[in-house]
């Protein structure tokens, strides 16, 4: 498979997020979207929550004595980091925890936008929790570094800056990858044609994260960016 090089136009990347929200209401999609919305639901209440009662007092213990007398500057920085770091690990654990299900939503999907398509493999639950485990841990590798730099002095000016385009690639990489395992594709290749239109999949994917950190707004957009990615894939696949 490959991509047409109209999915790197950000613009046009970032449309297919609407149109997917556009189709959350469907009938046909809406006993694969629930389940999703209800895990949703119950994450980013806990994670509100916990952030609510305890992010002031971790990020006051992040901040040395001596730095005190920059309270005012270092303050919001650190909470932009925690707040990214927070909500980022509370949607990969969200969307490892719904992995199944939107892979079967990616697949109605694509029936219902492309009744010519030729029929998708719904994969073995083992098998998408298992290729979801794996983008996990690839984007674990790549937040190790921003963590630690998050915590160096004069570097962590830039590190929400860093944090908000490793989330963008991340999710784009999360939600195109349930349309592209239906279609038989793994991992590694999954990348490969993610970063072909890279430009596209950061616009997309900036999209979807700005969405996710918006409160109840964010408990439907995992879906529609699922539905989203489906339509893109199709799209580009078609060329």
């Amino acid at each position: 498979m490959k991509f047409s090089n109209k999915g790197n136009n950000p613009i046009l990347a970032a449309s297919y997020l609407f149109k997917g929200m556009a189709l959350l209401s469907s009938a046909p999609l809406r006993h694969f979207i629930l389940i999703p919305i209800l895990i949703n639901i119950v994450l980013y209440s806990t994670a509100l929550t916990l952030g609510y009662y305890y992010i002031d007092s971790l990020i006051n213990a992040f901040i040395p004595s001596w730095l005190h007398w920059l309270h005012w500057l270092l303050w919001p920085l650190f909470f932009v980091s925690f707040f990214i770091v927070g909500f980022f690990s509370f949607t990969v654990l969200a969307n490892l925890l719904a992995a199944p299900f939107y892979g079967k939503l990616a697949a109605k999907t694509l029936t219902l936008i492309n009744p010519d398509a030729i029929a998708v493999s719904e994969q073995p639950i083992t098998k998408v929790i298992l290729a979801e485990s794996k983008r996990v841990l690839y984007i674990l590798r790549l937040a190790m570094p921003l963590l630690i730099l998050s915590f160096i002095p004069g570097i962590n000016l830039i590190a929400p800056l860093l944090w908000a385009i490793f989330s963008a690639w991340s999710m784009s990489l999360e939600y195109m990858a349930y349309p592209l395992e239906n279609a038989g594709i793994l991992f590694i290749e999954q990348k490969q044609l993610i970063k072909s239109i890279r430009w596209g999949a950061l616009s997309f994917g900036g999209i979807a994260v700005l969405g996710l950190s918006i409160p109840i707004i964010n408990i439907i957009i995992a879906p529609a960016a699922v539905i989203g990615a489906t339509i893109y894939v199709d799209d580009l696949s078609q060329q």
